[in-house]
């Protein structure tokens, strides 16, 4: 069929053809039968896609806390597949460099404030901060109809405090496998996401979530100076689906603070627990315009 007939098809049928790869999948292998043989090239898909939805997520007020809060949360969904610039399940990137094996991309990361921390009482609050840098991505494997993808990813990233006078607080690394697998070729379908590896993080870093001034300690929180380094690993399932309409998606992330350079803080906890969130999603709009695609 010709490449305009299928545009106008497409929008006949008002359908992204498109599948969101956000922080997928969360604990369901039951969507991985009959994989096909075939190589499926690369579909048509709106150069950029726009949705609104609801979800809740509880997860620990930080890495190692003791306290764990369940939130409502708006689930924005936006996707941009521009040829040096895509937002997907990866974040906001940038795409400095690509080959057939190597991509270098710009990641963006954050995290949320800290307030009325029990074991922080008397101490300041926690504000949000945003992590920017640039991350290495080198494929490793891809199956003959590209419905399994493991990719080893460096993401390094300096990290900076939202207030009105931000300031560096160091620099974070998660190098870690990523190993995605869609039940269909065609954007169709759940897609399976798999995600493992170890953290580190500079001294400031560290410092600025576990080190305890002299002013702040107590009997049962002595002063303590976080060193930096190795700061734990951990594991992520996630799982997604598209439909034409509305988006589907939820996760389950394990972390491990065995091991870890501040693992001594009086202020770690917990150094193994679970966090996970879901979301559902109705899709507003869509471009007209098609590119192509594999996601």
């Amino acid at each position: 069929m010709p490449r305009q007939s299928r545009r106008v098809s497409d929008r006949r049928r008002r359908v992204g053809r498109c599948f969101l790869r956000r922080v997928a999948p969360a604990g369901a292998l039951l969507v991985l039968a009959s994989l096909s043989p075939h190589a499926a090239p690369a579909a048509e898909q709106p150069l950029w896609e726009f949705g609104l939805g609801a979800g809740a997520l509880v997860f620990n007020d930080y890495r190692g806390a003791d306290t764990t809060h369940a939130y409502p949360v708006p689930v924005p969904y936006f996707v941009y597949r521009g040829k040096f610039l895509k937002s997907d399940r990866d974040g906001l990137r940038g795409k400095l460099l690509h080959h057939d094996r190597i991509e270098l991309n710009l990641s963006v990361n954050a995290t949320t404030p800290v307030r009325n921390n029990s074991a922080r009482a008397g101490m300041p609050d926690l504000r949000s901060t945003v992590e920017i840098g640039p991350s290495l991505s080198a494929h490793l494997w891809r199956s003959v109809d590209s419905r399994a993808k493991l990719d080893l990813r460096l993401p390094a990233r300096a990290a900076f405090t939202v207030e009105s006078h931000p300031h560096s607080i160091g620099t974070f690394n998660a190098p870690h496998l990523n190993l995605d697998l869609a039940q269909y070729a065609a954007p169709t379908g759940w897609k399976l996401g798999l995600l493992t590896g170890p953290l580190f993080a500079e001294r400031r870093y560290d410092d600025y979530f576990y080190s305890v001034a002299p002013q702040y300690s107590t009997p049962t929180r002595p002063t303590y100076a976080a060193p930096g380094g190795y700061a734990g690993t951990q594991a992520l399932v996630s799982l997604t689906r598209r439909f034409p309409d509305y988006w589907i998606g939820a996760y389950l992330r394990h972390d491990s603070l065995g091991g870890a350079a501040f693992a001594g803080s009086p202020l770690v906890k917990r150094d193994s627990y679970w966090s996970g969130g879901l979301a559902f999603v109705w899709m507003i709009g869509r471009s007209q315009r098609l590119v192509e695609s594999e996601d």
